[in-house]
């Protein structure tokens, strides 16, 4: 905020550590802004669905600087914003049918994508949609594939901090648990491997961390989530060592 201070007053009215307002843009985040621009957005090979109206996803699209490696289309999809596009008649009838439709749709034109998020905007808490059973149903219909509901609508929470905790319980309840066996067998562990958490690759920074752990002799097994991918989320849980960059964005 900018104001005038004037003579005589004792301040010049500027409030700081006051709840957002849903639906309106301020300088802070909410927790929409924190699940999808945070933690999940930087998990590159996996496809993240901003379900609501249009302007929540275009928000939290561009103004990150999370790098990747990878070839954009193909098997990373960061720089890219997906939404269902919520308009007034979705509003009214609900919203499952499209993100279903959504899903079929990414499917066909990204093939090579590892998994999705439904990340869930204002709107849907307030209808009700149920985003869990339909990314249970479309899981079964694609042999399984990790479809993950995440109840992040921004009025959640004064700020985009609470999101980053509903992003993470989400990766527990919906990764963790959920791991095939036999993806976790073809990983071989060794006494020093480490995962970076709480890093989001702004500017590159997590790739320094990870170069400076590997010269020791350690091995980054996963990076959270800066720069990672699905099967990094998954190999996690088989760290000797959780190394802790931002406590505020990870549980």
């Amino acid at each position: 905020h900018l104001s005038v201070h004037e003579a005589g007053k004792s301040d010049c009215g500027v409030k700081s550590n006051i709840k957002s307002i849903p639906g309106v843009m301020t300088i802070r985040g909410c927790a929409y802004a924190g699940s999808k621009g945070v933690v999940w957005g930087p998990i590159k090979d996996m496809i993240h669905i901003s379900h609501g109206p249009v302007g929540c996803g275009q928000y939290s699209w561009g103004s990150r600087r999370n790098y990747y490696v990878g070839t954009t289309g193909i098997d990373t999809f960061v720089t890219l914003q997906f939404t269902s596009d919520f308009q007034e008649k979705d509003i009214v009838f609900g919203g499952d049918k499209k993100v279903t439709k959504l899903i079929d749709e990414l499917q066909e034109l990204f093939p090579l994508n590892r998994g999705i998020t439904i990340q869930s905007e204002c709107p849907i808490g307030l209808i009700g949609d149920d985003i869990e059973a339909v990314s249970r149903e479309k899981s079964k219909e694609y042999g399984g594939k990790t479809i993950v509901p995440v109840r992040c609508e921004g009025f959640r929470g004064v700020s985009q901090s609470l999101g980053h905790h509903i992003a993470n319980d989400a990766v527990r309840d919906w990764i963790f648990d959920k791991s095939a066996p036999e993806a976790s067998s073809k990983f071989e562990p060794t006494p020093y491997d480490v995962a970076i958490i709480g890093d989001y690759n702004i500017g590159g920074d997590a790739w320094s961390s990870r170069i400076l752990l590997e010269e020791m002799g350690l091995r980054v097994i996963a990076q959270w989530s800066g720069d990672g991918s699905l099967a990094e989320l998954e190999a996690t849980p088989k760290a000797k060592l959780n190394i802790l960059h931002c406590y505020r964005s990870m549980n």
